[in-house]
Order: structure tokens, then C-alpha cells, then sequence
């Protein structure tokens, strides 16, 4: 005939054992943690503490890149004031610095 047989090979001792199978998912999820994670996660909590700590009088500037002066606080938005009596109402979430005092002072 044209084919030949396949025979089985006969069955050895185990070539390495389960754990080593996941030792490189468990070094790839390592990294991620570590170069991903865990500093979004200190991100997240530095912009929680600073939209926390805002205040009336700080200077500041939103992520459309007003530059502004707060006038009220409230628990979802903030009241800017970006020119002489002129007022707008941003959500807090849209405030992405907090300026040193004077700030705006040097910028005009």
C-alpha cells in the first residue's frame, strides 16, 4: 500500500505539571496589574480627593480649557466665573486642575 501505519507512542511520565501551564497567564496578569491598573487606580483616587477638596476662591481650569475662579460648590457641579460677572455651570468632573492662587491674575 501507498500509506503507512501511524502507531501510538506509549505513554510517558507527564511532560510538566498544570501549575507550570499557568505561570505565564499568572506573569502576563502580574504586569497588567502593576503597569495598568494599579496606577489608574491612584489616578482615580488623587482626581476623587482634589474635586473633594474644591473650594470657593481656587483658581482652576476645566478639560474644554476654561480658566476660571469658583463662586459656589455644589455636590454635582461648580459655578465658575471666567470673566468679570460672567458665571457658568460646569460639572465637577470637568474640572481637570487646580491652579496656584493668582494664577489668573498673571495670565491676563
Amino acid at each position: 500500500m501507498f500509506i503507512a501505519s501511524a502507531y501510538a507512542q506509549s505513554a510517558g511520565a507527564p511532560q510538566g505539571s498544570g501549575l507550570m501551564g499557568f505561570a505565564p497567564l499568572v506573569l502576563i496578569f502580574v504586569v497588567f496589574y502593576f503597569m495598568l491598573i494599579r496606577p489608574q487606580m491612584k489616578r482615580s483616587k488623587e482626581m476623587k480627593a482634589m474635586l473633594d477638596a474644591l473650594q470657593k476662591n481656587d483658581e482652576v481650569v476645566t478639560t474644554g480649557g476654561e480658566l476660571g475662579r469658583v463662586v459656589k460648590v455644589g455636590e454635582n457641579y461648580v459655578t465658575l466665573e471666567i470673566a468679570a460677572n460672567v458665571e457658568v455651570l460646569v460639572q465637577k468632573t470637568a474640572v481637570q486642575t487646580v491652579l496656584p492662587k493668582g494664577t489668573i491674575k498673571s495670565a491676563n
